[in-house]
């Protein structure tokens, strides 16, 4: 036990090189852990990251034509539950995907087929989108650098393979990007004034 602590869960990206000093602090933390390496979350379209894209009709992203087997927050969720409170996930690394390969292409087209609403994928360069974040956010240099070299990293085909983990784990299948697209529009999820 490190400080008081028993057991760690560290949520971390699936072939992130730059997430991997943390990941080792939490393994040298001398208490029980488990690293989760997840792909990209289903929410970043309808409540994170990409929400106010997608209302506006065009994801700009520097994805280019790579799948990503987007995963579910509330699977995530649920094995972050369960490496916390159930015996048998110390000093295990789990990556989590769903059964399902994607682009981001892909994606925007689910959801402009489930709204009715045109939603395009725009394939830019990181630089092009580090202007972005540094022209709208006012990100700074240092910042922008940062997020290119990671999305540099997790976009060049790497994660493009699936694991069961997810049903393994919880003894169901993950949640389908179709199905969390169904439930963001029955929630309200890029609702237009």
């Amino acid at each position: 036990m490190a400080n008081g602590v028993g057991r760690l869960v560290l949520l971390s990206a699936r072939g992130e090189d730059q997430a991997a000093a943390a990941q080792q602090a939490v393994r040298d933390s001398g208490a029980e852990w488990t690293v989760l390496q997840a792909a990209w979350f289903n929410q970043n379209f309808g409540e994170g990251v990409f929400t106010d894209a997608v209302s506006a009709g065009e994801v700009a992203f520097p994805a280019g034509q790579v799948s990503e087997p987007f995963i579910d927050s509330g699977d995530l969720a649920d094995v972050v539950a369960a490496a916390l409170t159930e015996d048998g996930h110390a000093g295990r690394n789990y990556e989590l995907t769903s059964p399902r390969l994607l682009t981001f292409g892909d994606a925007a087209e689910a959801i402009a087929n489930e709204t009715n609403r045109d939603v395009a994928y725009i394939p830019v360069t990181g630089e092009q989108f580090g202007a972005v974040l540094t022209s709208e956010f006012d990100m700074p240099d240092e910042e922008v650098a940062v997020m290119i070299d990671i999305f540099d990293t997790l976009l060049d085909s790497r994660n493009t393979k699936m694991t069961d983990t997810v049903r393994r784990l919880l003894e169901r299948e993950s949640v389908d990007f179709a199905d969390f697209v169904c439930e963001a529009v029955a929630s309200g999820a890029w609702k237009q004034d």
